[in-house]
């Protein structure tokens, strides 16, 4: 009996203690699971193997992502602008004659009224609107849609079909307006957002990325346009043209152009900068600026020199390996008139350093007409500091 107690007080004790440390492991347990929530009501963190762990979303409504919320701040100051413009037939001259219109009346084709809808954005509180030229072109007035449904009439204050840019104008006071923000911090990879109104369907909203910065109209297919386009891979369909492009903020860092029919998952737009520059011009006189010189030219680079693609009619080798060869000077331009000479090497355009002729074609944009511009070149191994007086871009170059 002696024996049994000892034993008995024995198991007691460790069953007791066997107790204690379960609650106290089921209370760390429960500790450390509550250690892994979130201070966010809407995150929970699930463990899982490998001591690893997911961050796991519970949406709600209250969580609402950067799309949504740079359609909310700015989707009321896109517009939908339905434009109509006269398509007069230029018929030849014997069938345009009265003796066969009175008999074949019914047989010869006549005008026609076209009608086209695209997309806008309001960008000041009384009412001035950027869209595409493309979309207006032909048109002094056109129809354009509130996102409410209230149509009023705006007014075509000018267009610029180089740039595909045009300014509208509404009467208004207080109009909701989208910020504008700028390309030059923008890289490829960069969220894209891009609402408008495709195929008529109003206010459509779609995503996708900054797929390359720079394009030339040349390499877009647009040989007739002075842009280097922003492409994205966010849908750009017909309608959507004078759209803006929004960066992740809701900010407009293009306009939204359809130039291309054949562009399966391609989009392009014009550069905020450029749309500004011209739509401030077309504000003030109607018409916008096209500074010209008249030279043609290529970049100098190691596979432009290593395929041979440099004019073997200069009389003289080029030892230049990097900048921007004129390869012809245009007759009574004012590059012929400030003495350039095919040959040259252009090393700056108005003291910045110019490595592409996209390079040299954009500072000459941001020149003035008849107002002097410094071009460095390098002629034949010699510096030398040429001042032109660019002039308006002839209709027919």
């Amino acid at each position: 009996m002696n024996k049994l107690v000892p034993k008995i007080i024995f198991s007691t004790g460790f069953f007791i203690i066997g107790i204690a440390l379960g609650i106290w492991g089921s209370r760390e347990f429960t500790a450390s699971q509550s250690s892994l929530k979130s201070s966010s009501d809407n995150t929970t963190i699930v463990p899982i193997t490998d001591n690893f762990a997911l961050k796991k979303t519970i949406p709600t409504e209250k969580n609402i992502n950067f799309v949504a919320s740079a359609v909310e701040k700015v989707g009321v100051a896109v517009v939908r602008i339905d434009a109509s413009r006269e398509v007069t037939l230029n018929l030849p001259p014997n069938l345009d004659h009265p003796v066969f219109r009175h008999f074949f009346a019914d047989q010869i084709p006549s005008d026609r009224i076209e009608e086209g809808t695209g997309s806008g954005f309001i960008v000041s509180p009384d009412g001035v609107i950027m869209t595409n030229a493309h979309v207006v072109e032909g048109a002094k007035l056109v129809s354009v849609v509130m996102k409410n449904g209230q149509s009023v009439e705006g007014e075509v204050l000018g267009i610029d079909t180089m740039t595909d840019v045009a300014v509208v104008k509404i009467t208004g006071q207080n109009l909701p307006t989208i910020p504008l923000g700028k390309t030059t911090d923008l890289t490829p990879g960069q969220w894209a957002i891009a609402i408008g109104n495709p195929l008529g369907l109003d206010n459509t909203v779609t995503l996708g990325i900054i797929s390359a910065l720079g394009r030339s109209s040349a390499e877009v297919g647009v040989g007739d346009k002075r842009v280097k386009f922003i492409q994205t891979d966010a849908a750009i369909n017909p309608g959507n043209s004078g759209g803006p492009l929004l960066n992740a903020q809701g900010e407009v860092i293009g306009i939204n152009t359809a130039i291309r029919a054949n562009a399966q998952g391609l989009g392009f737009a014009i550069p905020i900068e450029t749309a500004s520059r011209i739509a401030e011009q077309l504000q003030k006189t109607g018409k916008a600026s096209h500074p010209y010189l008249g030279i043609q030219m290529i970049t100098l680079n190691e596979d432009v020199i290593k395929n041979g693609n440099i004019p073997q009619n200069l009389g003289f080798p080029i030892t230049q390996s990097q900048g921007v060869l004129v390869v012809k000077v245009v007759a009574n331009s004012p590059a012929e008139e400030a003495n350039f000479m095919a040959g040259d090497v252009i090393l700056k355009v108005g003291g910045q350093p110019v490595l592409t002729s996209l390079d040299v074609q954009e500072q000459v944009d941001l020149s003035n007409i008849d107002e002097i511009l410094e071009v460095e070149i390098d002629r034949q191994g010699k510096p030398l500091i040429i001042k032109v007086r660019p002039q308006e871009f002839p209709k027919n170059p």
